[in-house]
């Protein structure tokens, strides 16, 4: 008999283990996270009283997988809408939680000892939270719909854009032992010129894809191809150099963008529950007794600085951002733990020799006590903002609202040169991007291809290069016309000329840079496939952006190519009934909840449910299958499945999404106490059935009895009409809750 590989017997011992773990933890009412990890050390190597893992690496792998689709789950309940939204607050906390942290980790670095370059170290891994770890704690405490978590969810995308940088500039600094700023430098550029990339293209081809195969769709369909598009965007980051959390985030982001999003997310919802336990057993794996003991008081000290600072770093940079105090406190009372990143980090100094040993193990033990804490920090917020908000001074509280109702406002007198800046920057960007991925893609895929193909084919190889540079500058022409023209009018700059001053200085080398992006673009081209002299290559890139300028078809090829991508953006917004205003967002919020079996307004109507006197807030539409009941009528049944969209306050649609959403006190009931008995009855002369009709006897109204079968003449009629004649002779077989006592009716015990 082949043996069994040791993964086997690991995975039921990590789950068995999990399993009973975290039933004890939902029964003491405990995050299940940390039950998760409990689990890890009872089963990792340095617990010797239970059976230990036997492949560890295997393991490591599965844990991968969960932070993918942790990361993936997260991207999907993301829009890239709220992103731009929240996106400023995301820079502006990340940022300002990354320097505190990084001074604070200094310090209690050289406080306690360490030398120059663990302090280093030490400061980079305070200051990156661990996205697992806050996304599981949200789902443990249901608070993924609150509002503050889109904050929280912004600043965590940008940390960990931030931690890919790090670990550029850690390697840099290992190696050389000096700051290398351009290496930084082209780090950065490359990470947005990878993630304009993805997001345009993604959202450009995969939404018209899925509406493409949305005939031939199912679950099982949906299921494998959304995996598959996530790990596809997993190797791409991997092989561009960066984390593959970073391509799974990118590739939920993207699909939250269809309206396959919500199925897509219950799908794989069970796949991340198991794999990301599997990750979280695997975290509690590496707690080491050990060095708890030796360095019990290091670990409490970094532990209660990250808790304490990291918190305080992250209300501040919210704060900063122009957010109430109110998301302030809810948000930076997440960021209390650091996580998987610091793992990372931790390892690439030990890799390359230039940290403590003993640094790793500390780590990862405050890592696991500031797990352990974090639930309860995020529990503990609001609590906290109801302790502080009545006893900060009126003046405080003046300076905190004005701060956040001003905060990123333009005055009149530079609003609108204000708004060309941005979107000719914005435009620039965009179209350059996609201009040099296009470029890249045709001098390193199409030219080789071409030319091999020619070459096999015996033509001589001006003609493959002459086919290659006309294709590529025909797939470049609306883009070209887009970066040199688009959005650029004659009339609103000869106002700007005339209306503000300085604007000359502003709009002119903006225009010139346009220019220069197209003719660089087209320049480029050609000097990959012709390789000719640099001036006569700018005078045909001349040449050709003139005629891309006055090409209609370039204009309407454009066209035709934004309106597909605005569709698509737009596709998941378009479900929804109404959109609310720029100006009202911060009074009201809107959400499409499921209701569930369980809910206690299932099967009422919304007279009943009293939804606007109990609640506040008021259920605009209900989705219920392929049929949409716009401003439902009050006697309208909410039923099980029902897609609602509920608009009012957050503290409004919170109250009915606890209500809404409600989850059964059991997974699974047990019905072996509820039992139906079987009866037969031969039917008589002048009995008290026969000559009767099914319908007319007694025996569903009176006896709660159903006919299920009659014997006669050797034949059995199943299910009989409610209009059969009860006959002399016939042997009746019915059902009944409840136990007959009625003369002539003989029970039969039947167990069924």
């Amino acid at each position: 008999m082949e043996s069994l590989p040791a993964i086997f017997m690991d995975l039921a011992l990590i789950l068995v283990t999990a399993g009973v773990i975290t039933v004890i933890f939902k029964w003491l009412k405990q995050p299940l996270v940390l039950g998760y990890i409990l689990a890890g050390f009872f089963i990792g190597p340095y617990f010797k009283w239970f059976p230990v893992i036997t492949d560890p690496t295997s393991v490591h792998v599965w844990s991968d997988i969960g932070i993918v689709f942790l990361m993936f789950a997260l991207g999907l309940e993301f829009s890239i809408k709220k992103l731009k939204k929240v996106g400023a607050t995301g820079a502006i906390t990340a940022l300002t939680e990354l320097a505190i942290m990084f001074l604070i980790g200094n310090t209690v670095g050289h406080l306690l000892g360490f030398k120059d370059m663990d302090c280093i170290f030490l400061g980079c891994m305070l200051s990156i939270s661990s996205t697992a770890i806050i996304v599981k704690s949200f789902d443990d405490l249901k608070l993924k719909q609150q509002k503050f978590t889109s904050t929280v969810t912004a600043v965590l995308v940008v940390e960990d854009l931030i931690a890919v940088l790090l670990l550029v500039v850690l390697s840099t600094i290992s190696v050389s032992r000096t700051f290398n700023g351009g290496a930084l430098a082209m780090s950065i550029v490359k990470l947005v010129f990878f993630l304009i990339v993805w997001f345009v293209f993604g959202i450009y081809l995969i939404p018209t894809f899925l509406r493409w195969m949305r005939r031939y769709m199912t679950e099982e369909t949906l299921l494998l191809v959304a995996v598959g598009l996530c790990f596809g965007m997993v190797v791409l980051a991997a092989k561009a150099g960066f984390s593959t959390a970073l391509g799974a985030f990118v590739m939920g982001a993207i699909l939250a963008e269809t309206i396959e999003a919500d199925v897509i997310h219950r799908l794989i919802t069970p796949l991340k529950n198991l794999f990301s336990a599997v990750f979280f057993v695997s975290v509690g794996m590496l707690i080491q007794p050990a060095v708890l003991g030796k360095h019990w008081l290091t670990v409490l000290i970094i532990a209660a600085s990250i808790i304490v600072f990291k918190s305080l770093a992250a209300t501040t940079g919210v704060l900063l951002s122009g957010k109430p105090l109110k998301t302030a406190v809810q948000s930076g009372f997440c960021f209390c733990q650091i996580g998987e990143f610091s793992f990372i980090i931790a390892g690439l100094g030990l890799s390359y020799g230039v940290i403590d040993e003993n640094l790793y193990p500390i780590i990862v033990s405050v890592s696991i006590l500031t797990t352990f804490v974090t639930p309860y920090m995020i529990k503990g917020a609001l609590p906290a903002y109801n302790w502080i908000e009545p006893r900060l001074p009126e003046k405080a509280k003046k300076v905190l609202e004005r701060y956040s109702v001003n905060s990123g406002g333009d005055d009149d007198s530079r609003a609108t040169i204000g708004r060309f800046i941005r979107k000719q920057i914005t435009g620039i960007l965009l179209h350059g991007v996609i201009l040099a991925a296009i470029v890249l893609l045709s001098l390193g895929i199409l030219r080789p291809f071409i030319d091999t193909l020619f070459k096999s084919l015996e033509i001589p190889q001006i003609w493959s290069r002459l086919l290659g540079l006309v294709g590529t500058l025909i797939v470049m022409s609306p883009f070209l016309w887009a970066v040199a023209v688009k959005n650029v009018s004659k009339k609103s700059i000869k106002a700007m000329f005339e209306t503000y001053r300085f604007s000359h200085a502003v709009v002119i080398p903006l225009l010139l840079l346009r220019y220069f992006v197209a003719l660089f673009s087209v320049g480029a081209v050609i000097a990959g496939y012709i390789d000719m002299a640099v001036g006569f290559l700018m005078v045909l890139a001349v040449i050709v952006v003139a005629v891309v300028l006055f090409s209609r078809k370039a204009d309407g090829f454009y066209g035709q190519i934004e309106e597909r991508f605005t569709k698509n953006f737009n596709s998941r917004q378009a479900q929804a009934s109404f959109h609310i205003p720029v100006g009202m967002e911060n009074d009201f919020a809107m959400e499409r909840l499921r209701m569930t079996a369980a809910s206690p307004l299932a099967g009422k109507t919304l007279e009943q449910a009293d939804i606007r006197i109990r609640y506040g807030a008021n259920i605009v539409t209900i989705e219920r299958g392929d049929k949409i009941i716009d401003m439902p009528a009050k006697t309208e049944i909410m039923m099980p499945a029902d897609i609602l969209t509920v608009i009012g306050t957050e503290e409004q649609v919170s109250a009915i999404r606890a209500d809404i959403t409600k989850e059964a006190d059991l997974l699974v009931h047990d019905h072996s106490d509820h039992e139906m008995h079987m009866y037969r009855y031969l039917v008589e002369a002048g009995g008290p059935l026969c000559g009767l009709e099914i319908g007319s006897s007694l025996l569903a109204t009176k006896h709660h009895a159903m006919v299920i079968a009659i014997e006669r003449g050797g034949q059995r009629i199943v299910n009989p009409s409610r209009h059969i004649v009860f006959q002399h002779g016939d042997l009746l077989w019915f059902v009944s809750p409840d136990e007959l006592t009625l003369d002539g009716f003989e029970k039969k015990i039947v167990e069924i």
